[in-house]
């Protein structure tokens, strides 16, 4: 019984490949060079946007060194690829040979079906949202933004040729603490799912078929390219990065999410 996990390099990704090794089942991780963790600012930008971006992203770096460590990969064969040759014959050759209960993957970019059907059982993702009204990319970003802090997290969910399209397994909602902002927000719905992983996996590894729910509603699709730097003055100058705490306080509308869950 064995595991084959394909993600980004951050420090996210190696923190839920640490998860899924406490498994012993964790046979082999493909890890995608990603872009920069920490991006340069546009050119075009005025001093306060610019001031605004880098802190944005200098605060990730530092809220995922605090939650997830360095970024050390579990002890198992290792191969690291850029995104050309995601799909290449020697990853497909590795996924055959190794992936033989669960393929999953999460932050690379999309798997071909080639690849997928190199995968005989499981096929997963994990996807930073919760689908399908948070479907796409900089979701984690996107509830705060929306006023709606309480739907960051984590969907899994079967792997398709369709974006964050594929029937739900399991989700899981970031537990929402007094004084978090929005990246402490968004790594505590990554710690969510760390905790949760490995009994999915066990549960993948030893069982043949896995409820699901298919996802019925077309949702929300959110694109890379709609996130732009100005809209971080709404969250750190307007909210002062304390949307969780006004949500806390019900200063904001108290919508539930509705979560499926396998346990």
């Amino acid at each position: 019984m064995s595991i084959v996990f394909v993600c980004g390099n951050h420090p996210r990704h190696a923190y839920i490949a640490r998860c899924l090794a406490t498994t012993g089942k964790l046979a082999y991780v493909i890890v995608e060079e990603r872009e920069k963790f920490l991006p340069t600012a546009p050119a075009s930008l005025d001093v306060s946007l610019r001031t605004l971006f880098e802190h944005h992203f200098h605060e990730r770096e530092r809220i995922e060194a605090l939650f997830f460590g360095e970024t050390d990969w579990p002890d198992v064969p290792k191969l690291s690829i850029s995104i050309k040759d995601l799909n290449s014959k020697a990853v497909i050759d590795t996924i055959k040979q190794y992936a033989t209960d669960l393929l999953i993957s999460y932050g690379c970019h999309k798997l071909n079906q080639e690849l997928l059907d190199s995968a005989p059982k499981h096929k997963w993702n994990c996807h930073g949202g919760l689908s399908p009204w948070y479907k796409g990319a900089i979701t984690h970003f996107w509830p705060s933004y929306m006023l709606e802090p309480q739907m960051t997290g984590m969907t899994v969910h079967q792997l398709s040729n369709q974006l964050d399209a594929g029937a739900i397994i399991h989700q899981c909602a970031a537990p929402l603490v007094r004084g978090d902002t929005l990246h402490m927000l968004a790594a505590r719905a990554v710690t969510a799912l760390g905790e949760d992983l490995p009994r999915l996996a066990e549960l993948a590894c030893s069982s043949d078929a896995i409820a699901s729910q298919p996802q019925t509603s077309s949702g929300m699709l959110w694109r890379s390219s709609q996130w732009q730097p100005q809209h971080l003055p709404f969250i750190y100058e307007y909210h002062h990065d304390a949307i969780v705490d006004a949500y806390l306080d019900g200063k904001l509308p108290q919508k539930v999410p509705q979560l499926f869950r396998q346990f």
